[in-house]
C-alpha cells in the first residue's frame, strides 16, 4: 500500500491561525492533562472480519478524578450520536471521570471498563457515597472495523486509562481513531494547542478530535496546500460520519463560560469543510483544570476564580478554540496512514504534498 510519512501539518508548512501553539502542539500542553491509547489491529476468526478500532482516554489530571472533579461543559452541534454522561455534565457543570473515545458499538464496553476502573480507585462509590457519571464519546468506524463483532472490550478501556501520560499524544490511525475516515481519506485522532496572553496572564487551550466525517468534495484542504494526485481508490461515497471534539484549558472558567468557549470549536470544524450533516454526530466536550472541586467537603460555601468576560483575553479563548479545533482536524488527516480493514477494504492517507 502507498503511504506517506505521518507529520503534523506545521511540519508540512501549513500554519493555521495567528495564535502561538504550545510546546507539544497537543492537548497535553494543558498542565496535568494526560492521553492514553489502545489500538486494535488484527484479523478476527472469520477471515473477512477485522478489528480495526480502539479506545482513547483523556484525563484532566493525574489524581483521583472522582474526588477532585473539574469544571466541564458540552455542546451538541448536531446530535446524531450515542454519547454517555453529557446530560449530567451540563446539569452539574463538572467532570468526574476520564473522557473516553471509541467506536459506536464499543460505548457499552468502554463505559463498563471505565466504571470498573473508577470503582477500583474509589471503593466508596455506590456504597457510602453516590454513583459516578462516566463520559464516553463515539464515532462509527464500520467501513474498516467489524463493529458487529464487538472487538472493543472493557479491559481495553482500563488499559487506555492506565497508559495515559502527559507526553505528546500519538495521532492519526491510533486508539479510537484506528478505523475512522475523514473527507474520504484516513482520519482519526488529531490534536493542537494555543497560548492566549494578556496583561501578564497566560493560559493554554488544547484540543483533541476524533475525526470521522465529510465527503471528499467538501474538504477545504486546497486552502492550505495542493494535494498530490489522489489514489484511485479514495472513498468517493461515505456516510455523513461524526466528530468528537475535546477541549481542555487551564483558564479559570465557570461551566457556563466554558460552554461559550467550546461552541467556537464548531467554527474550526466548519473551516475544514463540514456543514454538520443530517447524520453526523458533532459533539464538543470541554473542561477547565483551573479549579478542582472536592467530592468530600463539609463546607457550605465554596469559592472559585473565573475570568471576566468583558476582557480581551476572553475573545482570545474563542479564537484559540476555533484555531486549535481546525488544526487538530487537519493533524488527524496529516498524521494518519493508509489503513486496511475488514473485507480487504483500504482507506488511503490524505495526499498532502
Amino acid at each position: 500500500m502507498e503511504n506517506h510519512e505521518p507529520k503534523k501539518v506545521r511540519e508540512r508548512g501549513i500554519v493555521i491561525g495567528r495564535l502561538p501553539v504550545g510546546q507539544k502542539n497537543c492537548i497535553t500542553d494543558v498542565m496535568g492533562v494526560q492521553v492514553g491509547h489502545v489500538t486494535l489491529d488484527y484479523p478476527l476468526e472469520n477471515l473477512e472480519d477485522y478489528a480495526c478500532t480502539g479506545v482513547t482516554a483523556i484525563l484532566p489530571h493525574g489524581g483521583n478524578l472522582f474526588k477532585e472533579k473539574v469544571t466541564a461543559a458540552s455542546y451538541v452541534l448536531n446530535g446524531f450520536g450515542k454519547t454517555t454522561g453529557l446530560i449530567q455534565v451540563n446539569e452539574l457543570g463538572v467532570l468526574e471521570s476520564p473522557i473516553m473515545l471509541t467506536n459506536t458499538f464499543g460505548v457499552p464496553a468502554v463505559t463498563q471498563g471505565t466504571l470498573s476502573y473508577m470503582l477500583e480507585e474509589n471503593p466508596e462509590i455506590g456504597d457510602t457515597t453516590g454513583t459516578i457519571n462516566v463520559v464516553v464519546g463515539e464515532c462509527s468506524d464500520s467501513h474498516l472495523n467489524s463493529i458487529r463483532q464487538f472487538p472493543v472490550q472493557p479491559e481495553h478501556a482500563m488499559e487506555a486509562i492506565k497508559k495515559a501520560s502527559n507526553h505528546a499524544a500519538a495521532e492519526g490511525a491510533v486508539g479510537a481513531g484506528k478505523g475512522m475516515v475523514c473527507f474520504g481519506y484516513k482520519g482519526g485522532i488529531g490534536s493542537s494547542s494555543r497560548i492566549v496572553e494578556d496583561g501578564g496572564h497566560s493560559f493554554t487551550v488544547g484540543c483533541m478530535v476524533l475525526s470521522n466525517f465529510g465527503k471528499k468534495e467538501e474538504f477545504q484542504g486546497l486552502r492550505y496546500l495542493p494535494l498530490r494526485e489522489e489514489p484511485v481508490s479514495a472513498l468517493s461515497k461515505t456516510e455523513d460520519g461524526s466528530i468528537i471534539i475535546v477541549l481542555a484549558t487551564d483558564a479559570p472558567l465557570s461551566s457556563r463560560q466554558l460552554q461559550r468557549v467550546v461552541k467556537r470549536c464548531g467554527i474550526g470544524l466548519g473551516r475544514t469543510g463540514s456543514h454538520l450533516s443530517h447524520g453526523s454526530g458533532d459533539i464538543v466536550i470541554g473542561f477547565s483544570t483551573a479549579n478542582k472541586i472536592p467530592h468530600f467537603t463539609n463546607e457550605l460555601i465554596e469559592t472559585r476564580s473565573q475570568l471576566r468576560e468583558d476582557q480581551p483575553l476572553f475573545n482570545q479563548l474563542f479564537t484559540g478554540a476555533a484555531e486549535a479545533a481546525e488544526e487538530a482536524i487537519l493533524n488527524s488527516l496529516s498524521q494518519a496512514v493508509t489503513t486496511q480493514g475488514r473485507m480487504g477494504r483500504v482507506v488511503h492517507a490524505c495526499p498532502f504534498t
